[in-house]
């Protein structure tokens, strides 16, 4: 594929390569949309589901999850595009778009994914569920005694969680749920003089089940909850001839914006917030079965107060993410092969004291291949059983249901610790758990802190503190991930646990940040945000710069979620023109352009989806030959640089840089899962050549279990 060229470098004389003065590193060409990037994102997730390697219902997965996925964008994404377009904002994207101009690009480059989608599971998600024998029957399909037992189970035990909502001038339009899946029902009073169609809507409960199991043998049978409904609609609107059903879903604004200054009560206002998100306020998009008239659809559309531009037809099932509850079925062969995560050696010695396994050095974990219940996990029920432990203090952003680290910090506390707790209240689509693990913490005797005044507090880290003989020492484990046990099992993230004293002061001050005053600035190692984290990387990747300047190599590995930052974007570019190697690993949104003559040629750009989701951030600066490694909780993105609490944090162990350095080789090698972002914005798979490499899997331990 031709590169491309930029307006930055077509300012040069013909046949001569552009300097670095010459070149305008604000020239919108030199960026890519972040929206725009991140339905490429999404498309790489709908690839996985077309993907026929993977097992069938990981495919049934990775397609419910391109549609997780569309909900979030559109709930934060498309609606906060939307308030700018109704608050006339002029203000363009970093590619030079205004937001009308990427909303009319958004939806041209969705039409063609929905029909992907639906393409996949009709022509080859179905058939392929119905060889293997889960068959999801069409109510007309049933038979006698099937109809008569769920007309039974209708009037007992559906009818009466349904509650029929009539449309029209003495009935307002209600507030329809936010996602909720939703039956229009067009209806004829054959009693009245009105021929007029009546519309009625019913809202299906989130209570019951979407897939209703049959009674039937030889396989998994199913049918659809909606299809009962629609069944027995008569039974619903007695009296009224039912024309036609349609299914349609809302999705709403659900960017909930918390007043902290004016609220007294912070986790008052949260959980007003939560309430706010599932009512919604205003509709982003609408969501209709292929069927639905025209002028039906022009009646929700006015009434939603959505434009036509906000409707996708999608020709399957909506709420595609019910079908989840599929994967539960016991049909290994149709799943990825299980396995057992690897327990940390040096934790599994008898008679171990962990804290004194880490005065012979730091331990990496890499989850979910390392296992985070016997190393984590184990960790904190050690700091809680220790009798020399003096204090605990851990920042929890998304802990999880069912959690072993909250169970461990209440023990701590029971038992007398001194018990520290930062629970991010404002963690989004999460704060429901977290304001339920605050209180039960606060309950156990937790000294539970609720937020940081504009701020979210991003960074994972954990905190002991220890008495041993006359001194007071500290032991970290410090993340790229959460203290969540559920997503360790399906991200992947590095942890290191440290017990090097050198890093006291800085953890010290960084909790004093988080719960009191403090307007510490003196950091001796460690990268803070909003504080200096943005100069810490800026100043590594200079220092890249200024090897090669000096004859020297440059070189920088740098693996995260998203890169969108722009000063970093544009330090990364005088990188490459000053002549510094940069391999860039970006799961999802990246606004640099690669490949531009002149500007990014020393840059490349891969993203690697597969079973796990790709979730460490990992920093390599070559400097030298005397490399500087980071582990951090932060992208680079402006928001974790200036709105979020986050670190970076330099590793010093010889051996955790050995096996940190040979995670990213891996990643680098992988010919499987890769694909290579071109200066045009798309992604292009590599060829896999004689010996394909899936870093994934080389990371599986090698005893699998069956």
């Amino acid at each position: 594929m031709a590169k491309r060229t930029t307006k930055a470098t077509k300012r040069t004389s013909a046949g001569h390569s552009p300097t670095a003065h010459q070149i305008d590193l604000d020239d919108e060409s030199l960026y890519l949309n972040r929206e725009l990037s991140w339905i490429e994102f999404n498309k790489r997730v709908l690839e996985e589901a077309e993907d026929i390697t993977h097992p069938l219902l990981e495919r049934l997965k990775f397609l419910a999850i391109f549609s997780t996925n569309l909900d979030e964008f559109f709930m934060i994404r498309v609606a906060g595009l939307q308030e700018q377009i109704y608050s006339g904002v002029t203000e363009l994207s970093s590619d030079g778009m205004t937001p009308l101009e990427q909303m009319k690009e958004i939806r041209s480059r969705l039409i063609p994914l929905y029909k992907r989608q639906a393409d996949v599971w009709r022509s080859t998600i179905v058939p392929a569920l119905q060889r293997e024998g889960i068959h999801i029957h069409q109510y007309d399909d049933l038979s006698t005694e099937e109809r008569i037992e769920l007309e039974r189970d209708f009037v007992d035990n559906i009818m009466p969680v349904l509650t029929p909502l009539a449309l029209d001038p003495g009935h307002p339009f209600p507030r329809l749920l936010n996602r909720s899946l939703t039956i229009a029902f067009q209806l004829i009073d054959e009693q009245s003089d009105d021929d007029d169609i009546k519309v009625a809507v019913v809202q299906l409960p989130s209570a019951l089940p979407r897939l209703i199991k049959l009674a039937r043998t030889g396989g998994h049978h199913y049918v659809l909850f909606e299809d009962i409904i629609r069944a027995h609609a008569s039974i619903l609107f007695p009296g009224l001839r039912v024309e036609e059903s349609h299914l349609f879903r809302v999705t709403r604004d659900a960017d909930v914006d918390i007043a902290e200054d004016e609220a007294n009560d912070l986790i008052t206002a949260v959980a007003e917030g939560i309430r706010q998100r599932r009512w919604g306020t205003d509709a982003v998009r609408m969501e209709i079965s292929p069927d639905m008239p025209r002028k039906l659809t022009q009646f929700f559309t006015r009434a939603l107060e959505l434009e036509h531009s906000d409707v996708y037809s999608v020709d399957m099932p909506l709420n595609l993410q019910d079908f989840l509850a599929l994967m539960q079925l016991d049909r290994r062969a149709l799943k990825d092969v299980p396995f057992t995560s690897r327990k940390v050696a040096e934790f599994e010695r008898d008679g171990t004291n962990i804290f004194e396994v880490l005065k012979d050095g730091d331990i990496l974990v890499h989850h979910p291949f390392d296992s985070f219940t016997n190393s984590v996990v184990r960790f904190i029920e050690a700091a809680a059983e220790d009798a020399n432990v003096l204090a605990i203090k851990i920042t929890l952003y998304r802990a999880g249901g069912r959690s072993p680290v909250i169970e461990a910090l209440k023990r701590a506390a029971t038992l007398g610790k001194n018990v520290t707790a930062f629970v991010e209240l404002k963690a989004r689509f999460d704060e429901e758990t977290n304001i339920q693990w605050a209180r039960a913490l606060e309950q156990a005797g937790v000294h539970v802190v609720y937020g940081v005044m504009g701020l979210k507090v991003h960074c994972k880290v954990c905190l002991v503190v220890r008495k041993e003989g006359v001194n007071v020492l500290t032991y970290a484990h410090v993340a790229t991930g959460n203290y969540n046990l559920g997503t360790s099992r399906v991200y992947t993230d590095v942890g290191i646990f440290t017990g090097r004293q050198e890093f006291e002061r800085d953890f010290v001050h960084l909790f004093n940040l988080l719960t009191g005053y403090s307007r510490h600035a003196s950091w001796q190692h460690l990268g803070v945000a909003p504080l200096n984290l943005r100069s810490t990387f800026l100043s590594l990747i200079d220092r890249e710069i200024a090897h090669v300047q000096q004859g020297g190599k440059g070189h920088i590995i740098a693996k995260m979620n998203a890169l969108i930052d722009t000063t970093i974007i544009q330090a990364l570019y005088r990188a490459s023109m000053a002549g510094v190697k940069i391999e860039l690993i970006v799961r999802g949104v990246c606004a640099l352009r690669p490949g531009v003559p002149g500007v990014s040629d020393n840059i490349t750009v891969r993203s690697i989806l597969d079973r796990f989701l790709e979730h460490s951030r990992i920093f390599w600066f070559r400097n030298g030959g005397d490399d500087a490694l980071f582990i951090s909780s932060a992208d680079w993105m402006g928001r974790n640089m200036d709105r979020r609490i986050e670190i970076a944090f330099p590793v010093y162990d010889t051996k955790v840089k050995k096996r940190l350095r040979e995670i990213l080789k891996a990643y680098l090698a992988d010919t499987v899962k890769t694909r290579v972002l071109d200066s045009d914005g798309f992604y292009r798979r590599l060829a896999q050549g004689d010996s394909p490499l899936r870093s994934q899997q080389s990371f599986l331990p090698s005893k699998r279990r069956s």
